[in-house]
């Protein structure tokens, strides 16, 4: 028995370091980032490249750095505790929930798409940070990942625990897509290049209707695919998109507090941010991967100065554009009041992958920290994405649920200004006046 619980602590140990290092070389098997001096230009709101005068703090002779805690770095040995404490206390548990899904209302979708200025502001979750935001006359998908697992591979890695609440083939034409950063979960090759010959499709002769809007570094790793409609964007730099039957908006990249690498020696070469999209009846911020910092409260700060007051939401009657929503999508049919005052109508929010806090804290907020972010930006409503499709950390993929609950109620929260959607599912928003 002595010499078996041997075999059996060596082998449990082999297994857990084995599964650390094919993270890594598995990581290295994509193309890696571009070098400082690529990382040092950006796209000003024009379209054309800039090159920045003088370096702003959060760039490095190598890449990027956070505004709080400068890196967040993870020796190696930190990875392989990580790992083997999950495997040895067989983590993340099965959930005791079934993540809640839905059937897609395509037929409110595809009409709201082409609706133009009077396009009703909606956002539906297609499954962990991919979520559809229509609103301002604009069609915008966040971190688009519909691949069924999150890695360089498709043969390992995580893997897709429920479908896209809404298939890349049914989603109607896409007028922007935001990157937050280039991590697999968030930034998934296949993805973005089946967008990009969808739109190419329609387009032939140009680069297709879809624009990429991604932080500084991309735009090369995009080109590689052959994609050309990319705009890159340092933190606070802002470019305009107007819809294609009217309406526009106006999107900044954000400071959050996070990092980017898809290989082992490009760590922070690329940026990463969240995405602030003040449109002219709807503002809404998409927050990516994220951990907690005053980086949410400077977000408030600057647009609290930017922006002029603006008027509270429409009182006029607000009709869907395809008429009564259909019985599966019934949900749908409640409108969320805007934000009146507040700097964002809508925060999209991460509330999953933070366990273990030791290792995660810095780079993944939890639910509790996920709901001081909603009230250090001001937001009206907040919904919570980054769970529930992706077995990523050591926490069961339905308790973030759980945790959003107790967090509301420690910060005292109603329970309709923070909420999760079912996979597939859509909410309506009121309209801001103009």
């Amino acid at each position: 028995m002595r010499g078996w619980g041997v075999r059996k602590f060596t082998m449990r140990a082999f297994v857990a370091c084995g599964f650390a290092s094919c993270f890594l070389v598995a990581c290295a098997s994509d193309r890696l980032g571009p070098g400082a001096d690529e990382a040092l230009s950006s796209e000003s709101p024009s379209g054309q490249t800039r090159k920045a005068a003088t370096p702003r703090a959060h760039h490095t002779p190598d890449g990027f750095k956070n505004n709080y805690i400068g890196a967040v770095e993870k020796p190696f040995l930190d990875l392989l505790r990580w790992k083997w404490d999950a495997f040895w206390d067989d983590l993340p548990r099965a959930p005791k929930t079934p993540t809640p899904t839905q059937t897609p209302d395509l037929a409110l979708i595809h009409a709201n798409a082409k609706a133009g200025k009077a396009m009703q502001p909606l956002v539906t979750w297609i499954g962990h940070a991919s979520t559809l935001v229509q609103a301002s006359g604009l069609n915008v998908l966040t971190d688009p990942i519909f691949s069924e697992r999150a890695s360089p591979v498709q043969l390992l890695g995580p893997k897709r625990q429920q479908p896209p609440g809404v298939a890349l083939k049914d989603l109607p034409p896409i007028d922007v897509v935001v990157i937050s950063h280039n991590h697999y979960d968030h930034l998934d090759r296949q993805s973005v290049f089946d967008l990009d010959q969808r739109a190419k499709a329609v387009d032939p002769a140009g680069h297709g209707r879809t624009l990429f809007l991604v932080p500084l570094g991309l735009k090369a790793w995009l080109a590689d695919l052959g994609i050309s409609n990319v705009v890159e964007l340092d933190w606070w730099d802002k470019h305009t998109v107007k819809g294609p039957h009217g309406g526009q908006a106006d999107f900044y990249l954000t400071p959050v507090q996070h990092w980017s690498a898809r290989g082992l020696n490009d760590r922070s070469k690329t940026l990463w941010g969240g995405w602030s999209v003040m449109g002219e009846d709807f503002r809404w911020y998409f927050s990516g991967d994220t951990g907690y910092s005053k980086d949410f409260a400077d977000t408030k700060a600057f647009f609290d100065a930017k922006l002029p007051a603006v008027a509270g939401p429409s009182t006029s009657a607000i009709a869907m554009a395809s008429g009564t929503p259909s019985a599966n999508n019934a949900i749908a049919d409640k409108v969320e009041k805007s934000g009146g005052d507040a700097v964002f109508d809508l925060a999209l929010l991460a509330v999953g992958a933070y366990e273990p806090r030791w290792f995660m804290a810095a780079q993944h907020i939890n639910p509790h920290e996920a709901a001081q972010i909603h009230k250090d930006l001001g937001a009206a409503k907040s919904i919570g994405i980054h769970w529930g499709t992706f077995n990523l950390t050591d926490e069961a993929l339905d308790r973030p649920l759980l945790d959003l609950t107790a967090a509301k109620r420690a910060l005292g929260l109603a329970d309709d200004a923070f909420f999760v959607l079912k996979i597939g599912q859509s909410r309506r928003f009121e309209r801001r006046k103009r």
